[in-house]
């Protein structure tokens, strides 16, 4: 319940890589996020530090991932930020992770062209027989929705 929840703006920096595991389909690809300021002497933009992180994406999101993503494409990542420290050959490490929930292209950067991914049609699959759709709208004259003489009409516009 009390795991820190991020949002991350940067560029993906490594291919997204992907593998096929027992718990399913996972892909992940680092994330370089450089903070921007104001350089008031220079009357200019500069880049800040970079700081990198390792994203997670797990099941159908793995899968588009690996479909949408490429090296500088700008994205959002967000997700649960986990923090490792290890220490590996005599070494002290720190990595910062991101088990991503969301991740999408940065439209303040560029354009995008969604598409639907196609899912697997589960009530066939299961042998469930397909319903037609059901009609949403009210029968004139149906007890829930009496039929009235006078008939409201739309004002005309002028």
């Amino acid at each position: 319940m009390n795991e820190t929840m991020v949002c991350a703006v940067g560029n993906v920096a490594t291919q997204p890589v992907y593998r096929e595991l027992s718990a399913g389909p996972s892909a992940r690809f680092r994330l370089a996020v450089t903070a921007r300021y104001w350089d008031r002497e220079k009357s200019t933009w500069t880049d800040g530090h970079t700081n990198f992180f390792t994203v997670w994406a797990n099941r159908q999101l793995a899968t588009n991932v690996v479909a949408s993503l490429n090296v500088g494409d700008a994205v959002i990542v967000q997700g649960r930020l986990k923090v490792r420290a290890e220490a590996r050959e005599g070494q002290n490490r720190t990595s910062a992770d991101i088990d991503a929930v969301a991740i999408g292209h940065d439209l303040a950067r560029g354009t995008s062209a969604f598409r639907r991914a196609a899912r697997p049609d589960t009530a066939a699959a299961v042998g469930v027989p397909t319903q037609p759709e059901p009609d949403w709208e009210t029968p004139a004259g149906h007890p829930a929705e009496p039929e009235s003489p006078r008939r409201r009409e739309p004002a005309a516009v002028t």
